[in-house]
């Protein structure tokens, strides 16, 4: 998928661009945390080589077209507070999937609703995406209610779908159609 070289969203309160090298050290900080990564498909960081060998692998899928990944970022003051990204694009169905993670300090604000909302929007308008995925583990209800509050529909439980950290998961399958895009009251808040 062609992803415009330097895609930015704007949204009231956030930026989004593509994640850059000087990023680690906030990306680290997030990533320490065992428990923003809990439900994540890889173990938490512990160093900036871990973090380093992340940006390696976004910045090759970024290159080869595979992956956009952006990092999230407060206007007003440029503190990143997570990341989000569109993955496993396929050009022929004109589909990709969502991800995502915020920083334990920035829960429950909001950001991420606004943060996907803009990247909703830059999917549907700006790359002519018609479907957007996400696969979230039945565990982790916060996601969960963040999709449904997007418009995105839990097409269906794929049991055992993964093998993460050494254990079976099953997770559910969200999609949401581009002529669903946008719901009501998806920005700010």
């Amino acid at each position: 998928m062609q992803v415009y070289q330097s895609p930015e969203v704007l949204t009231s309160r956030l930026h989004l661009r593509l994640v850059r090298q000087e990023d680690l050290p906030d990306l680290l900080a997030i990533h320490s945390v065992d428990e923003v990564n809990h439900h994540l498909p890889y173990v938490t960081w512990e160093s900036m080589d871990d973090a380093q060998v992340w940006y390696d692998k976004a910045t090759t899928r970024h290159e080869d077209g595979s992956a956009a990944q952006f990092v999230v970022l407060e206007r007003d003051t440029l503190c990143v507070v997570g990341s989000c990204l569109l993955f496993r694009f396929d050009l022929g169905s004109l589909r990709a999937e969502v991800g995502y993670v915020l920083g334990k300090p920035f829960w429950h604000k909001g950001y991420m609703r606004e943060a996907l909302a803009g990247l909703c929007d830059y999917a549907f308008n700006q790359l002519g995406l018609r479907r957007l995925e996400a696969e979230v583990e039945p565990q982790n209800e916060a996601s969960r209610h963040l999709l449904e509050h997007l418009g995105f529909t839990c097409e269906g439980l794929l049991r055992q779908r993964w093998i993460t950290k050494g254990e079976v998961k099953d997770t559910y399958m969200y999609g949401l159609l581009s002529h669903e895009w946008p719901p009501a009251a998806t920005d700010g808040g």
